[in-house]
C-alpha cells in the first residue's frame, strides 16, 4: 500500500478485533497511518502489547508510525434502579439526588456533586445519549428537580450529559491519571483529552505530560466551542468528536461546526481528526451506505488532517475492509479536479513572518515549476506544520532527526515524515531529499522536488530558505 499520495490521513482504532501484530499490520497495509489505543476500554497490558506491535511493524517497514492514547474522561451516570429500569412520561417530575439508595419512577441517585453545584433552574440534563431531555425546575447543592420534557425508559447508570453549563471539573479523572502514566511509559505519541471544556484543561493536562507527548483536545462539549480560540491556542491537536457533540447540541449543528473546527484548525497550523461514526454500518456489514461514503468525502474536502475509524475498526466484523474502504474514499475525493480548488478556497494569508512567506512561496513555486513535492527539513515539527497549512498539491517530505518529531507529523494533512540523521549542511540536505524522494516513490528522475529549510540548521522556526533541485540517477 503506497500511503503517500494520499494527503488525508487514516487513523484506525485497535482492539478486539485488531489486537495481533498480523491483524495492526493487515491495517497498515490497508492504509491506516496512525493507530488509536482507546484507555476506556482494556488493560494496560492488552495496550502495551498492540503499542510493541506496532513499533515492530514500524521497524519492518521503515516508516513512522503515530499512537494516540485516548483517554476516558469523567463519565457521568445516575445510579441504579430497584427494578432495573423505570418508565417515565412526559410532563413528570423526577429528582436526582445524592442519595444512594435504589431509584424508583420518582427519584434516583446522581453521585456527581459538582453536576448539582454548577446546575440551574432551567438547565437541562440529558441522559441516555440524549434519548431522554429533562429541564430543572429546583435546585440545590445536593439535589435536583427536573421535568421530563422527552424520552420514556431509563435504566442503571446510563449517562448524563450537562450541555449548558460549564462543570467544575478536571478532565483527568484519577483512572485517567494511572492511564496517562502508563501511555506516557510506554512512549505513545499523542494523548487524546476528553471532555475539554477550556483551555485550562490542556494547560492542566501539559503540566503532567510536558513534552513527552502531544496533546490532542476531544472538542465534544458546547463549552468547548464556545472556549474554541483559546484551546486552538493551547493543544497540539485537535479532533471532531462528533458523537457527544451530537448529543449535547442539535444534530443539524454538527455539519457546520465540523467545517468551523476543521478550518480553524487550519488557521493556526494544527492537525484535527473528524472522528465518529464515519462508516458505522462497517461494524456489521462488508459495505458502507452511500451517506457514509459522502460524509467521508465531506472531511476531505473540507481539507481536514485525518479520518478516524473507531468500532469499525477496534470490535467489527470488517476492520481491513473498513480501512481499506475509507483509503478508497479519501483517494477517489483527492483526485477530483475541483477537490484543490475548494481547499485553496478556503485557504488564509499566512502570517507576517519570514517563515510563513518561505512556505507559502513554496507552494506556489512547486506549483508553477510542476515539482513533485516539497520537502521540508525540521527539528520541532514547526517548518513541516507551516507546509502542511498550505495543503499543497503534491506530498510534503519531511526530513527530521528526531523519531517523535516524524511520527506526530505522519497525522499531518499530507505529510509523509522520515526519520534520517542529522544534517550539517544545505549541500547535505539537497542530496539527501533528493535521494529519499527517489527512494520512496515520490519523484523520478529528471523531476523537481522544493526544499525549504531554517539555516543555520537546529534552531526551531527559522524557515528562511527555499531551493528547487533535479532528481538525478
Amino acid at each position: 500500500m503506497n500511503h503517500f499520495k494520499r494527503q488525508t490521513k487514516i487513523v484506525a482504532t485497535l482492539g478486539p478485533a485488531s489486537s495481533t501484530k498480523e491483524q495492526i499490520r493487515a491495517l497498515f497495509d490497508a492504509g491506516a497511518d496512525m493507530f488509536r489505543l482507546n484507555f476506556s476500554h482494556g488493560t494496560h497490558a492488552d495496550h502495551r502489547a498492540r503499542l510493541l506491535a506496532i513499533r515492530e511493524i514500524e521497524k519492518e517497514t521503515n516508516r513512522p508510525i503515530p499512537i494516540l492514547a485516548d483517554l476516558q474522561g469523567p463519565k457521568l451516570r445516575v445510579g441504579t434502579f430497584a427494578g432495573g429500569v423505570v418508565t417515565l412520561k412526559e410532563g413528570q417530575t423526577f429528582r436526582f439526588d445524592l442519595d444512594p439508595t435504589m431509584g424508583d419512577d420518582k427519584r434516583v441517585q446522581l453521585p456527581h456533586p459538582e453536576i448539582f453545584a454548577a446546575l440551574v433552574v432551567g438547565s437541562n440534563l440529558l441522559l441516555d445519549d440524549g434519548k431522554l431531555r429533562m429541564r430543572v425546575t429546583k435546585c440545590g447543592a445536593d439535589f435536583a428537580e427536573t421535568v421530563l420534557i422527552a424520552g420514556s425508559k431509563l435504566s442503571d447508570r446510563k449517562g448524563v450529559n450537562v450541555p449548558d453549563v460549564i462543570l467544575p471539573l478536571s478532565p483527568l479523572t484519577p483512572k485517567d491519571h494511572a492511564d496517562l502514566t502508563a501511555a506516557l511509559d510506554m512512549g505513545v505519541d499523542w494523548i487524546g483529552l476528553s471532555f475539554v471544556q477550556r483551555a485550562e484543561d490542556i494547560i492542566e493536562a501539559r503540566a503532567l505530560i510536558g513534552t513527552r507527548a502531544a496533546i490532542l483536545a476531544k472538542l465534544e462539549k458546547p463549552s468547548a466551542i464556545q472556549n474554541l480560540l483559546p484551546i486552538l491556542e493551547q493543544a497540539d491537536g485537535f479532533m471532531v468528536a462528533r458523537g457527544d457533540l451530537g448529543v449535547e447540541m442539535p444534530p443539524e449543528d454538527v455539519p457546520r461546526l465540523q467545517k468551523l473546527i476543521v478550518r480553524e484548525a487550519r488557521r493556526v497550523g494544527k492537525p484535527v481528526i473528524v472522528a465518529t461514526q464515519m462508516l458505522e454500518s462497517m461494524i456489521t456489514a462488508p459495505t458502507p451506505t452511500r451517506a457514509e461514503a459522502s460524509d467521508v468525502a465531506t472531511a476531505v474536502y473540507d481539507g481536514a488532517d485525518a479520518i478516524m475509524l473507531s468500532a469499525e475498526s477496534a470490535s467489527g466484523q470488517y476492520p481491513v475492509e473498513a480501512v481499506a474502504m475509507m483509503n478508497r474514499i479519501a483517494t477517489h475525493t483527492q483526485e477530483d479536479p475541483t477537490y484543490h480548488t475548494g481547499l485553496v478556497a478556503q485557504h488564509q494569508d499566512p502570517q507576517n513572518t519570514a517563515a510563513d512567506a518561505i512556505t507559502a512561496a513554496a507552494k506556489q513555486v512547486a506549483e508553477t515549476i510542476g515539482a513533485v513535492a516539497i520537502a521540508t527539513y525540521t527539528t520541532s515539527g514547526s517548518t513541516t506544520l507551516r507546509a502542511a497549512r498550505e495543503r499543497p498539491e503534491v506530498p510534503i517530505l519531511c526530513l527530521t532527526s528526531k523519531i517523535e518529531t516524524a511520527r506526530r507529523l505522519t497525522l499531518s494533512f499530507g505529510v509523509h515524515a522520515v526519520h534520517t540523521q542529522d544534517i550539517s549542511s544545505f549541500g547535505e540536505m539537497v542530496e539527501k531529499a533528493t535521494d529519499i524522494a527517489y527512494r520512496d516513490k515520490l519523484a523520478d528522475v529528471g523531476q523537481s522536488i522544493i526544499i525549504t529549510a531554517g539555516v543555520p540548521f537546529g534552531h526551531s522556526g527559522s524557515t528562511n530558505s527555499l531551493r528547487i533541485a533535479v532528481v538525478e540517477e
